[in-house]
């Protein structure tokens, strides 16, 4: 383990954002996660994400609008099962 680094007065759970640094994590990002975990429970940080739906369930032009955001080339003549595809691979 490496040395304890002081993460300054921001940083709400020291030890956290230390394991989080020693695992590669960026500052900011290591800090962020911290933080959020201080301000709930630990346990709850990771439950936040997977609000939306499956792709499967999502509109074509949903789809295809999703792609248009995250850059992905070719959209336009996909079909949607191959728009999903490049979605989950993006």
């Amino acid at each position: 383990m490496t040395p304890q680094r002081d993460p300054g007065p921001s940083v709400k759970d020291d030890e956290m954002y230390e394991k989080l640094r020693d695992e590669g994590n960026s500052k900011s990002k290591s800090a962020r996660i911290a933080n959020a975990a201080a301000a709930s429970s630990r346990s709850e940080v990771g439950r936040k994400g997977g609000a939306h739906r499956a792709y499967e369930e999502w509109t074509k032009d949903d789809l295809v609008k999703r792609a248009r955001e995250i850059g992905i080339r070719g959209r336009s003549t996909m079909t949607k099962d191959e728009l999903v595809r490049a979605l989950r691979e993006h």
